[in-house]
C-alpha cells in the first residue's frame, strides 16, 4: 500500500505542477479519495474510515498530529504544513512524497482494499484518477500498509 500510496502522490504532485492548484498533492489525493468513496458510501461511511485511516497514521508520523477529518469527511489542519507533510528532500536533493502523507494514503489505502477488496479498491482509484494507469506493479501489491 506505500509504494501505491507514494505512486499517486507523485503522480498527484506532477500534475500539481500542471495545474493551478496550490494545495499540497497530499491533500489532493485525499480529496479524490474522498469525492470517489462519498459517492460510494456516502459521507458518513468516508468520515468513519478516514478518521481511522488517520488514528492509525497518528501513530506512525507524528507530524499528522494537528490533521483532524471533518464531519464532511475533508481533512483540515494538514495545509499550514503542506511543504512538511507533502514532500520530504532525499540525498539527491530530488523531492519525493513525505511519509506522514504516504502513510496516511497507505492506511486509507489498505481500509479501503480490507472492506471493499481489490476490485472495488481498483474501480474507485480508476473513477478518481482516470488517466492513470494502474497496473500491477501500483495497484495489485498484497502487502498491508
Amino acid at each position: 500500500m506505500r509504494d501505491l500510496a507514494r505512486w499517486l502522490l507523485a503522480y498527484e504532485a506532477g500534475a500539481g505542477n500542471a495545474s493551478e492548484s496550490i494545495e499540497p498533492a497530499t491533500l489532493r489525493v485525499y480529496q479524490k479519495l474522498r469525492l470517489s468513496l462519498i459517492a460510494f458510501a456516502g459521507i458518513a461511511g468516508f468520515q468513519s474510515l478516514a478518521s481511522r485511516a488517520l488514528a492509525l497514521a497518528k501513530s506512525e508520523a507524528p507530524s499528522l498530529s494537528a490533521a483532524q477529518v471533518a464531519a464532511d469527511g475533508s481533512l483540515q489542519g494538514l495545509a499550514e504544513f503542506g511543504p512538511q507533510i507533502d514532500m520530504d528532500k532525499d540525498r539527491d536533493g530530488e523531492y519525493r512524497p513525505g511519509e506522514g502523507a504516504v502513510i496516511l494514503i497507505a492506511r486509507l489505502l489498505g481500509l479501503l482494499l480490507i472492506f471493499l477488496g481489490e476490485a472495488l479498491t481498483l474501480g474507485l482509484l480508476r473513477d478518481a484518477w482516470p488517466t492513470a494507469a494502474f497496473d500491477n506493479r501500483n495497484a495489485g501489491n498484497r502487502r498491508k500498509a
